[in-house]
């Protein structure tokens, strides 16, 4: 799968990487190779941390790596008053009388629990290029859909700024 990123989006993820590969890598070798000079490593409980802690710098690396090789660079061409990347929108769901505010991101910064939808999300396909008071209609499965109305939308300038979210 290709991960739908924005330049910004690649750009924070290299400074991971340059930070994790410059910084802690560096950091992480030194305290393997101290607790490994403490002794027998069967019994080396601060040995096997630290040893995890490097594994776990280096899988993250190569994560962003990868995610960065495989990426698919997108651009948001919505107009203002259009949703988009980067964009709030408010809609209505009639079917369960509720008003409810999303923000519109590229793959890597999507974390629906706190109302940031990628731009793959079946909503947030749904509301790419539509209008406040326009009805949409979500289709979560091929069985299963809703209707929505867009109240509002607006740039969020913070989304465009935030740090990439890490698992």
């Amino acid at each position: 799968m290709h991960n739908k990123l924005t330049r910004k989006d690649i750009e924070d993820m290299q400074k991971e990487i340059d930070h994790r590969k410059l910084v802690l890598r560096p950091q992480l070798l030194d305290e393997v190779k101290e607790t490994r000079a403490q002794g027998d490593l069967s019994e080396n409980f601060e040995y096997h941390v630290a040893k995890r802690a490097k594994n776990k710098n280096d899988s993250r690396i190569r994560f962003l790596e990868k995610m960065i090789k495989t990426a698919v660079v997108v651009e948001d061409n919505a107009a203002e008053d259009e949703a988009g990347l980067g964009k709030d929108v408010t809609i209505y769901i009639p079917e369960e009388d509720v008003e409810e505010t999303y923000t519109i991101v590229s793959t890597m910064r999507q974390d629906s629990l706190n109302g940031f939808i990628s731009i793959e999300s079946p909503l947030g396909k749904a509301l790419m290029r539509h209008r406040a008071g326009d009805k949409i209609t979500v289709r979560v499965s091929d069985t299963y859909s809703y209707e929505a109305v867009i109240r509002s939308v607006r740039r969020n300038e913070q989304a465009e700024d935030s740090d990439i979210r890490q698992f």
